[in-house]
This record gives structure tokens, sequence and C-alpha cells, in this order.
């Protein structure tokens, strides 16, 4: 993959998943109404505290691809949340899966321009 067009997609992907993990701090963008599906499922997350960790998890890995630190350790985990989070959308939340989805994206591209750094482990 081209290096600059991987640096760009990297810090993109860098600066979604800091600001929705900030969100869920500072909660700067209102979520909008869910059905009560998702609302139970959203708040056995959040009684569990597990949203923190996911907050805690996506700020970590938005920062590690902006400065370009364990960005390849980083990809992994967060595609457990981007998998988890494009499954939530297609089953509870059908109607606001975008976001998920161009997260599973930029994911996907992102471990494949990390793909070297994978070699050892796929051995």
């Amino acid at each position: 993959m081209n290096s600059k067009v991987f640096m760009v997609v990297r810090l993109l992907l860098g600066v979604f998943v800091l600001f929705f993990g900030l969100n869920k701090f500072f909660l700067f963008m209102e979520m909008g109404p869910m059905s009560p599906e998702a609302g139970a499922y959203f708040g056995a997350l959040s009684s569990v505290k597990l949203i923190t960790l996911i907050a805690i998890i996506e700020i970590v890995a938005g920062l590690a691809f902006i400065f370009n630190k364990f960005g390849a350790l980083l990809a992994l985990i967060l595609m457990s949340i981007s998998v988890n989070a494009v499954l939530f959308h297609a089953t509870l939340e059908p109607g606001s899966i975008a976001g998920a989805l161009i997260l599973l994206i930029l994911n996907i591209i992102v471990l494949y321009g990390y793909k070297d750094k994978y070699k050892d482990l796929l051995n």
C-alpha cells in the first residue's frame, strides 16, 4: 500500500475513534432515540462499565494511530470493537449503521497496511 495513502487512512481512523471515544466521556454529540432492545443492550453495557473500557480503548487507539506508535497492536484490538459495532447496528439499530461500517472499513484498511508487522504472528 502506498505509504501516503496509508498515513491518511491511519490518521483518519485515529481522529474517528478518538472523537467517538471522547464522546463517550464528554457527550458532545447526542445519541438519537434507540429501539427498546438496543437501549436494553446499551444499558447492560453501561451498567458493567464496559462502555468506559471501550471509550478508553478507542482513545488509546486513536492516539496510537495519530502518533504512529503501537498502531499494529491497537488495530487488532480495535477490530473486535469494530465488528461488535457493526453487528450491534445490523441487528438492533440498522438505520444508523453507516458510522460502524466506516469504522470497520477503515480498520480493515489499516490492518492491511500493517500486514508486514503480522507476518511472524501468522507463520
